[in-house]
């Protein structure tokens, strides 16, 4: 990994003549500063089916989904659609693209995010650019992949969606199921304090996921250059998991234990935005509406072997999320500059009832006191933002965005009177591109991060033995962020991106002390993230392999912040702290035949729980295997081996008495369970 990690961002270095073009990539269009645009002549030979199969091929770019950040806010997905922000939280524009053939795409740019005017985006950004005389018609894809060890089948993971026009209105239905299926076994060993074992047990572990999302897209040419849109959609979700251990105690105490947990819940959104022009500009209104139904009962039950009565906790919670946001923009040019104006109010809502009963000698489960486990939490949030972009000479752009947030923070049902904030937020980015083999960004901006309003109120963890009480006093954190990306074109070589960033935190969330003997989710005063990531797309054409290509990301961080318990520093709990990813394709010339390998490595650092630290990995590298074949009676048929070098799950554990400075290690835990092959197959066509 660290030669690989040398080779990708050594790659950005090199001087302009160091590779030699053997073909043009295709050219860019005005300025050096400008863009750089791809026909779907340059992704023929992946005989791509939609327009998001043209945009994963792009070489060395990184899609960036939109964060899931308070409200809408500015632009954080680097997708843009005919040049526009798609403004919801249902995929946005990444999920569109799904939907949208790829013979109705004109052209894909890739730009620098601060020539745009579109507030919150930096580095690079793809453009896709449709026709204007689109033809009707459906895609399909279908999915399904097997487990050869505990799973059940994932035999509906799919979608289909069909597009259209009828006089000034484009149409859109789909129906997707984002299935997933999850499954581990073998032993867990438990081991005293001094070493000898105690406890093994062997588990099977599954769970199944299936999401059933049903959308409709309107998409309106409104009078004279007005236009809006509105998504209307409604998805059933269930998430059963099943988890069974057969224990075997060194002190003859054997037995079982069984959890089981069944979610089925469902959850609509309403997304609608509308634009037109206003003066010297454009105005835009956007709303949106979220709201979540999730019931969970989560059920523990031991049993032993001696006869003694059974043992057991069961979950039950009953859960409502709801989210309303309204958002106002308006934008303009005056002289070289453009200016925008955004004006947002969210509101933001959870109202839990959660209850907990243990298991009687009759078989009965019986409430038990379970302080914390209901509420309601509301905050309502107001943001005002002013934007200025413009050019700074052919090669250089600037942006600068500025404003700040109110917000009002309740436990609507509680004692306790609402906390008011302020918080002002923004960045200054600037863009610029030497020539049309460099380009570099660098962007700083003060940020506003997310809460969970779950971890204000108690959760338990069955499987863990452990909960997590609720913290009434949590604050979203708060950031300043320094980003700089560097890209080079390697001609027909291909390309090559390394980012480089820092980000300063404060009241970062990490597992903290609650009162005397409690702990749950909470924050420190300060914790620093850095990191560099380098991600690049080599062509293998020049090297004597026509139609191979290999892309690649590898990215290292290192995360730190203050334990609350000991005061020395440490990992920000749960980091991904390097990760890898390698996917060779080989599109064979002359035939519709393809291949490939793709190889992926992530490592994540420990919990720290007040009473244990835990820490959970898989790999170490998951190696798949794939053959594609792109004209199947018309359809693309692939056939995908997963896991081929049996990469495996590892979990240790070690747990204190009370509090892990203070007291004696009562056992550690070491899992290292089977996770075994898993064959995908995958059938796409259009109609």
């Amino acid at each position: 990994m660290r030669l690989a990690a040398l080779l990708l961002a050594g790659t950005a270095l090199l001087p302009s003549g160091a590779v030699k073009a053997q073909t043009a990539v295709p050219p860019a269009t005005g300025t050096a500063a400008a863009k750089q645009s791809f026909t779907p002549e340059d992704f023929a030979r992946f005989a791509p089916r939609t327009a998001y199969d043209m945009l994963v091929q792009l070489p060395g770019f990184t899609i960036r989904s939109a964060d899931q950040e308070r409200g809408l806010g500015q632009a954080s997905e680097n997708v843009l659609i005919n040049g526009t922000r798609i403004a919801n939280k249902t995929g946005g524009a990444i999920a569109e693209l799904q939907r949208i053939a790829a013979g109705n795409v004109e052209r894909i740019e890739i730009v620098d995010a601060s020539t745009l005017g579109i507030a919150g985006l930096s580095g690079q950004v793809a453009n896709i650019i449709l026709k204007n005389a689109r033809k009707a018609g459906g895609q399909f894809e279908w999915k399904p992949d097997f487990r050869a060890h505990y799973s059940r089948p994932n035999l509906f993971r799919g979608n289909i969606s069909y597009t259209g026009k009828t006089g000034a209105v484009d149409y859109t239905l789909s129906l997707e199921d984002q299935a997933g299926r999850g499954a581990i076994g073998g032993p867990e060993l438990f081991y005293a304090a001094d070493g000898s074992l105690i406890e093994r047990r062997e588990e099977v572990f599954h769970q199944e996921s299936d999401t059933v999302t049903a959308k409709l897209r309107l998409a309106i040419d409104g009078p004279g250059t007005s236009k809006g849109n509105l998504v209307l959609g409604y998805s059933p979700y269930w998430n059963p998991v099943y988890d069974f251990e057969q224990r075997f105690r060194a002190d003859g105490n054997d037995g079982t234990r069984l959890r089981r947990q069944r979610l089925n819940g469902w959850f609509y959104d309403v997304n609608a935005d509308y634009e037109f022009a206003l003066g010297p500009g454009r105005f835009k209104i956007i709303g949106l509406r979220h709201f979540d139904h999730e019931p969970v009962i989560s059920t523990q039950i031991d049993s032993f072997a001696s006869g003694a009565p059974d043992q057991g906790t069961r979950f039950t919670r009953n859960s409502h999320i709801t989210e309303t946001i309204a958002r106002a923009e308006y934008g303009w040019k005056m002289g070289k500059a453009d200016w925008q104006v955004s004006l947002e109010r969210a509101v933001n809502g959870l109202d839990q009832r959660g209850a907990l009963a243990t298991l009687n000698p009759q078989g009965d489960f019986v409430p038990v006191p379970f302080p914390g486990g209901s509420g309601i939490v509301r905050e309502v949030r107001h943001e005002g933002m002013v934007t200025y972009s413009r050019a700074l000479g052919a090669k250089l752009s600037l942006q600068v965005a500025g404003g700040g947030e109110t917000s009002v923070l309740e436990r609507v049902d509680g004692d306790l009177p609402a906390r008011r904030f302020f918080r002002p937020k923004g960045s200054v980015t600037l863009g610029w591109k030497p020539d049309a083999a460099w380009d570099l960004s660098l962007k700083v901006r003060r940020r506003v991060g997310q809460i969970s309003f779950y971890d204000f109120l108690a959760q338990p963890n069955l499987k863990s033995e452990r909960q997590n009480a609720g913290n009434p006093d949590l604050v979203p954190p708060q950031s300043w962020e320094a980003e700089m990306e560097v890209g080079r074109t390697l001609g027909a070589a291909g390309k090559t991106r390394l980012r480089a960033y820092y980000h300063r935190i404060d009241d970062i969330i990490d597992i903290v002390p609650i009162g005397a003997d409690d702990e749950g989710v909470g924050n420190l005063p300060r914790a620093t993230r850095m990191g560099l990531v380098s991600t690049s797309t080599i062509q293998f054409a020049p090297l004597g392999l026509p139609g191979a290509k290999l892309d690649a990301t590898v990215g290292i961080e290192r995360a730190r912040v203050r334990d609350p318990l000991t005061g020395q520093m440490r990992t920000i709990s749960g980091t991904q702290d390097r990760w890898a990813e390698l996917n060779f394709r080989h599109d064979i010339p002359k035939s519709a035949l393809a291949w490939g390998v793709d190889a992926s490595f992530y490592h994540y650092s420990p919990y720290y729980y007040l009473t244990e630290v835990n820490q959970e990995n898989e790999g170490p590298w998951f190696v798949n295997v794939f053959a594609e074949h792109k004209n199947v009676l018309g359809l693309t048929v692939r056939a995908t081996v997963g896991n081929i070098f049996s990469a495996r799950h590892y979990y240790d554990r070690e747990v204190y008495a009370g509090r892990r400075t203070t007291n004696p290690l009562v056992f550690r835990q070491s899992n290292n369970q089977l996770i075994g092959p898993i064959f995908t197959f995958k059938i796409s066509g259009s109609f």
